[in-house]
This record gives C-alpha cells, structure tokens and sequence, in this order.
C-alpha cells in the first residue's frame, strides 16, 4: 500500500482562504486584548537570594513579583531620562480617530 502525497502548503493555505478574497482584502488584525497576546516575553535569570528577596517584597506588599519588576524597569527608564511605560504604552496603542491607511505610512 503506498500513502497518498502530503499536501503542500501553498494548497493548504488555498483550501483555507475563503473564496473570492484575496490577501490584500484582509483587514489588519486588531490589537489582543491581554497583555500576554501582545506583549513580548523575557526571562531574566536571577541568583537565588535576589529571587527570595524580590518574592518576599511580593509578598509583603501583596503583590505580584511581575509588578514589581515593572515598576523597578519604570524607574530605571525615568532615571535614564527615557519615557516611562505609561507613555511607551499610551503611545503604541490604537487611535480610533485615526485611520488605519494613515496609521501604515
């Protein structure tokens, strides 16, 4: 018995697009919801005693240690003289007045 041929994936792609629209007529996605669907992640390795020490703050200040790393890079952007996450964010989110072709370029 020999398996019939797999698929490329141009005929996928092809097989899924709806018929009659082409790439060009899909609109740009909108901008995920949650943080983690449109943020970027990052590991940061830490000696274990800094990691005690950053989850005992958590702790105490009930918390969240991925706050307080938040607000030690917002320190760390204002004493460089770099705009502070509050504006970075403000500034990369959409405007509704503004149109998404203008938006592009």
């Amino acid at each position: 018995m020999s398996r019939p041929p797999k698929p490329s994936l141009a005929a996928i792609v092809a097989a899924s697009a709806a018929p009659g629209r082409g790439a060009e007529a899909v609109a740009p996605a909108a901008r995920p919801a949650t943080l983690k669907a449109r943020a970027r992640q990052m590991s940061v390795y830490l000696e274990p005693p800094v990691y005690d020490q950053l989850r005992d703050l958590a702790h105490v200040e009930r918390t969240k240690m991925h706050a307080l790393m938040l607000e030690a890079l917002d320190l760390l952007f204002r004493q460089r003289g770099s705009p502070s996450i509050a504006h970075l964010t403000q500034a990369s989110a959409p405007r509704p007045d503004v149109d998404a072709k203008d938006a592009l370029g």
